[in-house]
């Protein structure tokens, strides 16, 4: 019985080691492409939200703590820059300044193009090994690059979801949804 133990433990123990050496299966190539699909529709959906609001309604807010209409757009959109370059190393990025950006029709669609310019770039020529590469992201959970790109898109999302409050307060309705 003793010997039979000593198996079924030695089995265990090199079942572990040869489970701990192999590395997860990276995510295929032809990924990357959904993810620029996804940077574009996030594009396209701040893009139409900031053409459909008043220029003379961007600093509005649906509530006293929520950030502005314009500072909401922004914020959707500029996490992308600050990840590209603190989480992916991408060379910084020259960008309308919040005076320009959050003041005007103008300077909100030149902020969201080039951030989005800017995104698609790196995300287009960031390496598969790096796009493999596991790194601690918010909360100490560690994740591979590239489902950063993902959580990019929820955010961008969700935080562009709360501008629908905008349009109704002003009896507006938000622009359409791509689906419908």
């Amino acid at each position: 019985m003793r010997v039979i133990t000593t198996i079924a433990a030695l089995a265990c123990v090199a079942t572990v080691a040869v489970a701990q050496e192999q590395a997860p299966e990276p995510m295929p190539e032809s990924y990357r492409e959904v993810q620029i699909s996804m940077l574009e529709l996030q594009r396209s959906m701040l893009l139409a939200m900031a053409d459909s609001m008043p220029e003379s309604l961007y600093r509005d807010r649906a509530t006293p703590i929520q950030r502005d209409f314009a500072q909401q757009i922004h914020h959707a959109a500029s996490s992308i820059v600050w990840i590209c370059q603190r989480v992916f190393g991408a060379d910084p990025v020259t960008l309308p300044d919040t005076t320009v950006a959050l003041n005007s029709r103008e300077g909100l669609t030149t902020y969201l193009n080039g951030v989005f310019d800017y995104g698609a770039e790196v995300l287009r020529t960031q390496s598969a090994e790096d796009r493999a590469t596991v790194v601690p992201f918010f909360g100490g959970v560690e994740i591979p690059k590239w489902q950063i790109w993902d959580e990019f898109h929820q955010h961008t999302v969700w935080t562009a979801g709360q501008l629908v409050a905008n349009f109704r307060n002003h009896g507006m309705a938000p622009p359409g949804f791509g689906f419908f």
